[in-house]
């Protein structure tokens, strides 16, 4: 049996929850395999909104065994405010589990995070202040807290305090700023435990159990190919990888389950934060498209920047990821435009770049093709055949430009305004 793995293909924010909502009623076992709480997921079900931080997108479906893999950074405070938040509403969260080897986030992360960010002033990242960057950082210095930590208290209550003792070092010396309590996050922490600790498990041998006993397994990503560490818009990236390729890393499985890759985008471009965005709308028409969208973070609240597709990004976030399926999100929100634009190659000291430069702080002029606007309510349609000229035209260009097929078709946030070819 194949595995899934869904990723998004821009600046993240693509819809990548509601195409794992849509899957998950089909798949015995949904992970989340990188990332932390800096991202949001937002999927509505009967005309409920649940906006997810840290949990998968399938937590939705209590059949579902819900994984966070060692990939993952976990915020335990978060984490259970989040479940608890699905059990007020009547959910069952009986269903989600740890990777023992999930690395945790502290207050002394988010605090440096918070302080770097603000002492950068114009130069700033544009982190979520989560404590991501900071986590990831004690990560691969090999100081980090584990999940596993948390299920003996004398190592814990060592490794925090000795964590602690450096932390504090930099907060009062570098940033003039008083002290964290060390006694208070101990105890924090140890309460944290023993809620956490009846789902902490080897989720790598429960994986391997799952994919050779021909189980459905979906993995999920966060945030999406240009905000990877390695292959985004580097510095203003995230910490972490959300390609395909990481899917196999942060999970711990062997790449070649991961058979059925689904990339996911808009159908315009939306990003949060600072860094390039050559297809950027800084006018009426990139108000308009971030109304009608709702383009807010979900998980920060800030205006999202809009623009036009950008068919450079996608191409490269395909070569990257080797996508076998597409999905295009949130086309009913171009339906009132008289024309549409889409970023085809950039242009900068006349020369022409029809992939991704590593210095793309340089200014690139994005190069468009226009289409001619569908001008119709595509709100009902359940058929591709039944879509606007139009809008299949659209669709059909930018099949042939990245050669891969765009199977699912999104025209609303509910789960049936979903078109499957």
């Amino acid at each position: 049996m194949s595995a899934t793995v869904v990723c998004g293909m821009q600046w993240g924010d693509e819809g990548k929850g509601k195409i794992i909502d849509f899957l998950a009623p089909q798949s015995e076992v949904v992970v989340r395999y990188q990332g932390g709480n800096n991202a949001g997921h937002t999927v509505v079900v009967n005309g409920n909104k649940y906006v997810l931080h840290l949990l998968p997108s399938g937590v939705l479906n209590p059949q579902a065994t819900c994984i966070l893999a060692p990939g993952v950074l976990i915020d335990p405070k978060v984490l259970l405010s989040e479940l608890q938040a699905l059990e007020d509403r009547g959910l069952s969260t009986n269903h989600v589990f740890i990777s023992e080897r999930c690395h945790l986030i502290l207050p002394y992360h988010i605090a440096l995070d918070t302080l770097k960010e603000n002492a950068l002033g114009e130069d700033k990242i544009g982190t979520t202040k989560r404590g991501i960057g900071p986590a990831y950082m004690d990560k691969y210095e090999r100081t980090g807290i584990r999940a596993v930590d948390l299920l003996d208290f004398t190592v814990l209550e060592e490794k925090i305090r000795a964590n602690i003792a450096i932390k504090n070092a930099i907060i009062t010396s570098i940033y003039k700023e008083e002290p964290l309590n060390a006694d208070i996050i101990v105890e924090d922490y140890k309460a944290y435990a023993t809620l956490l600790a009846p789902r902490i498990m080897d989720t790598t041998e429960f994986l391997h159990n799952q994919l050779e006993g021909q189980k459905k397994v979906l993995f999920e990503g966060a945030q999406a190919v240009m905000l990877d560490i390695d292959h985004g818009h580097y510095p203003f990236v995230t910490s972490s990888s959300p390609t395909t390729g990481a899917a196999s890393v942060g999970a711990g499985i062997s790449p070649h389950w991961l058979t059925q890759r689904i990339g996911v985008f808009k159908a315009y471009s939306t990003r949060v934060g600072s860094g390039p965005f050559p297809s950027e709308l800084l006018n009426e028409t990139g108000d308009l498209i971030r109304k009608l969208g709702n383009e807010f973070g979900s998980t920060t609240g800030r205006p999202r920047r809009c623009g036009w597709l950008d068919l450079v990004v996608l191409r490269y976030a395909t070569q990257i990821n080797g996508f076998t399926e597409l999905a295009m999100m949130k086309a009913d929100v171009l339906n009132e435009l008289d024309e549409i634009h889409i970023c085809t190659a950039y242009e900068h000291n006349n020369k022409t770049y029809h992939s991704i430069p590593a210095n793309i702080n340089q200014p690139m002029k994005p190069v468009y093709k226009t289409f001619k606007g569908w001008k119709a309510d595509t709100q009902g349609i359940q058929k591709y055949a039944d879509l606007p000229d139009a809008l299949k035209a659209y669709i059909s260009f930018i099949e042939d430009f990245l050669k891969v097929p765009i199977k699912t078709i999104s025209l609303g946030p509910q789960r049936h305004e979903t078109i499957q070819r």
